[in-house]
């Protein structure tokens, strides 16, 4: 009987868990470090455009060419979670990717190009 008892809390605890971990937002995960980073190229015009280059080759396949995803599992770039996000936040989800979400990591991708990006999506918002 105890070890029955054991073995549901565990199920119960390992649920909690993962329930927790599924709904935490992906800017929680950021380090302090990344966080409170800013965007050198901010104020730019011509970096924003440069980003848009970079969005249309790298990231429109997904995100579509407005910005505004499919609604489903690739998400609008205009959103609210994205405006309040700091550069320093997707710079980092940029280099991170999120596989398990389908958003892969852009690390190859020069940190020049990826503050350009930013720069874009700050633009269209």
């Amino acid at each position: 009987m105890m070890r029955r008892s054991l073995a549901v809390l565990l199920i119960l605890l390992s649920a909690a868990v993962a329930a927790g971990a599924v709904s935490s937002s992906r800017w929680e995960r950021v380090p302090a470090k990344d966080h409170v980073r800013a965007n050198p190229l901010t104020g730019q015009p011509e970096a924003a455009m440069a980003g848009a280059l970079v969005y249309r080759e790298h990231c429109q396949q997904c995100h579509k060419a407005n910005a505004r995803g499919d609604g489903h599992k690739r998400p609008s770039l205009r959103s609210e979670r994205l405006r309040s996000a700091s550069d320093g936040d997707i710079e980092w989800f940029l280099r991170q990717g999120d596989l398990g979400h389908g958003m892969p990591s852009w690390s190859s991708l020069p940190e020049a190009q990826r503050w350009q990006v930013i720069a874009y999506l700050r633009s269209i918002q």
